[in-house]
């Protein structure tokens, strides 16, 4: 009911729209000349739609918000008290859907009881009301809020300023909502994170080189809680994926932006980027089914005993993953890179690899750099990859052919199955999280850093 109605409102406000435009055109006509009005026709429609969608919209937000507990309020104020004391809150709960179920007419398995049969008609009547009750509030405030903007449309109103400041408390707020989120999931991790270090000290987890967790039932930390082996587990398989991704992708964005033919380039670009859109769930499949094996059996051949769930696999799999990442934001810089430093390179008798390597990788390096650690940012938050692929050996070692675990998949392991999330046990799993948040943070720091510092710019 709720989409009907905004989906009425919607109609309405561009129906606002139309009779602003058509009113300030016909004060626009009076005058002696078209331009006595202050601001175009189309930024007075554009108020008057704001006016007559944006207040009524926001009281149906409000509204639809607080009905539900109003309504579960007004039902329940007529449940016995004989019955009230015996329910609890998981019990109302139940207790509401049973009488919506009895309301709409789907009802119940078994009889229903007198009393439900009263509150069900009364939450059927209470809803009824409320629904016409909204419908009148939302749309007479729209209309009034149409004709109270109408009204103040004359040659001198600024509707221009007016509706650019609405556009930018609206830019202003789609980004507080962006920093909110951040900051709200910052902030969550942070009070788990705190309540497992009551358990654990934070030198044992951050400076410890075994992981071996386990918990006893009274709430005791039991095993060893290092985040070492994660660690460098974390960073070798992401290593062995930059390996393979950096040097793939710089060289395909040289030969894309400086070698191919447009018409090359407008296929392969998109062709190469579909890699980035592939989920990352068939890439682990793909790795454990086809790389892993392939890898084992490789190894065999020459005598080298490889893991099908390695570090290796893990990492060549994720390498090719983040190819895109690498390819595309290097082709972006030096696309950028100006034609006269080429021409100006060619014409002092350099050749086009020289121009290459001499002239035009210099000049956009701290763009490509920024896209490496982004790379490198991405392929540390990977998950299904290094779940299916790596293995789950938190070993401290440095074998990259032996089975390692990661940050992400010992995160996964702790909240698989049925976990108490107030026991250390789960909380572990935030401290690894915001360990994880603070890696990739930093990545992304450095990234932005280098790019504005040594950012080349050119007319």
């Amino acid at each position: 009911m709720n989409l009907m109605l905004i989906g009425i409102l919607l109609a309405l406000t561009a129906v606002a729209y139309q009779v602003g435009l058509v009113r300030s055109r016909s004060i626009a006509a009076k005058g002696e000349k078209q331009g006595i009005l202050h601001s175009r026709p189309g930024y007075y429609g554009t108020l008057v739609a704001l006016w007559c969608g944006l207040p009524a919209l926001l009281v149906l937000i409000v509204w639809s918000l607080v009905e539900p507990g109003i309504i579960r309020h007004i039902v329940l104020n007529g449940l016995p008290s004989n019955i009230a004391a015996t329910l609890n809150g998981a019990q109302l709960d139940v207790l509401i859907d049973r009488l919506k179920n009895i309301a709409s007419g789907y009802g119940v398995k078994d009889t229903p009881a007198p009393y439900e049969l009263m509150l069900a008609q009364q939450l059927k009547q209470v809803t009824l009301i409320n629904l016409f009750a909204k419908i009148a509030v939302v749309f007479s405030l729209a209309i009034v809020g149409l004709a109270y903007a109408r009204r103040k449309i004359s040659a001198q109103l600024r509707a221009r300023n007016s509706v650019e400041k609405a556009i930018k408390v609206a830019l202003a707020l789609c980004s507080a909502i962006a920093i909110l989120t951040t900051l709200g999931i910052v902030l969550s991790m942070l009070g788990e994170a705190l309540r497992f270090f009551k358990f654990v000290s934070p030198a044992d987890f951050f400076f410890g080189t075994t992981w071996n967790p386990g918990f006893s039932s009274t709430g005791g930390s039991q095993g060893e809680y290092g985040l070492l082996p994660l660690l460098w587990g974390t960073l070798m398989v992401s290593c062995i994926a930059l390996l393979v991704a950096v040097p793939i992708g710089l060289m395909a964005a040289i030969y894309m932006a400086e070698y191919a033919t447009p018409r090359f380039r407008a296929v392969a670009k998109p062709i190469l980027e579909i890699l980035a859109g592939i989920p990352t769930i068939v890439y682990g499949v793909f790795a454990m089914m086809v790389i892993g094996p392939f890898f084992s059996m490789l190894g065999a051949l020459v005598g080298v005993h490889i893991n099908a769930t390695s570090a290796l696999t893990a990492g060549f799999v994720m390498g090719i993953m983040i190819i895109p990442f690498v390819s595309s934001l290097s082709d972006d810089i030096i696309i950028q890179v100006p034609r006269s430093l080429r021409d100006g390179s060619l014409g002092l008798g350099a050749t086009k690899s020289e121009t290459i390597r001499q002239v035009v990788l210099p000049a956009a390096l701290p763009g490509i750099m920024g896209a490496f650690l982004l790379a490198a940012s991405r392929a540390i938050g990977e998950t299904m990859i290094v779940v299916l692929a790596a293995g789950n050996s938190p070993q401290l070692h440095a074998n990259p052919f032996e089975a390692v675990s990661t940050v992400t998949v010992t995160i996964v392991n702790q909240l698989t199955g049925d976990t108490d999330f107030a026991s250390p046990q789960s909380l572990v799993a935030f401290a690894l999280g915001l360990t994880l948040f603070v890696i990739t943070l930093g990545l992304n720091v450095i990234a932005l850093y280098i790019v504005r510092k040594y950012r080349e710019q050119y007319e």
